[in-house]
């Protein structure tokens, strides 16, 4: 029976989340398998990958073949190497325990790789975090700034509304005062004008 390591999917719709299992290769992609062997999530950074490396080291000798994808899962995880240490120690290359050194030395070395490149990423969100904030700040300040122009502004409108609304109140006092000067100027002008008086009237006749 040909056997395939690879990966079934599980999860929602947009947050995809693997099964790595070792299924018969006739079997339907997400039907039934033999054996989960890990599980595989891509949605986080990195991304998070369980696997029984003993296992898979053991489908891989029994003439399991894995995917591309299950391939590169594998060979992150080590699982490739493993088997490739064992195949030199079937030959008499070195001794399991040999194998095991080499195996450890290269997980530490791998380990050291992924801490050092998720406090990279950590780092990187910490500082995009810390720019979005300063943006956000930004634009919060410019807001409150526009705020106060409008509102000093609408103070201003308000005040001059107000002044302009009392020079109209104080208008009609200063129109009766101007009528009652130009009236009595009117007044004293007819007053100092004689009128001729019989300037058309015929001299009347005596009878002398």
């Amino acid at each position: 029976m040909p056997v395939k390591i690879r990966l079934q999917r599980h999860g929602k719709k947009g947050k995809p989340f693997y099964w790595i299992v070792a299924a018969d290769s006739r079997a339907k992609r997400d039907g039934k398998f033999l054996e989960k062997l890990g599980t595989y999530d891509p949605t986080k950074v990195p991304a998070i990958i369980n696997l029984n490396i003993d296992r898979a080291v053991e489908w891989l000798f029994n003439g399991a073949q894995p995917t591309n994808t299950a391939r590169a899962i594998l060979k992150y995880k080590g699982a490739m190497l493993k088997k490739h240490l064992l195949v030199g120690v079937k030959k008499g290359a070195f001794n399991e325990e040999e194998a095991e050194k080499r195996f450890q030395a290269w997980l530490s070395e791998k380990e050291a790789k992924i801490k050092a490149h998720e406090e990279e990423v950590a780092a990187q969100k910490a500082k995009e975090k810390a720019e979005r904030l300063e943006k956000e700040k930004a634009v919060n300040q410019a807001r409150i700034a526009a705020q106060k122009a409008a509102n000093a502004e609408i103070v201003a409108e308000a005040e001059k509304s107000e002044e302009a609304t009392s020079d109209a109140a104080n208008e009609p006092v200063d129109v009766v005062e101007e009528a009652l000067k130009s009236e009595q100027t009117i007044e004293e002008a007819a007053g100092t004008v004689k009128p001729e008086e019989n300037k058309d009237k015929p001299e009347e006749k005596t009878d002398e």
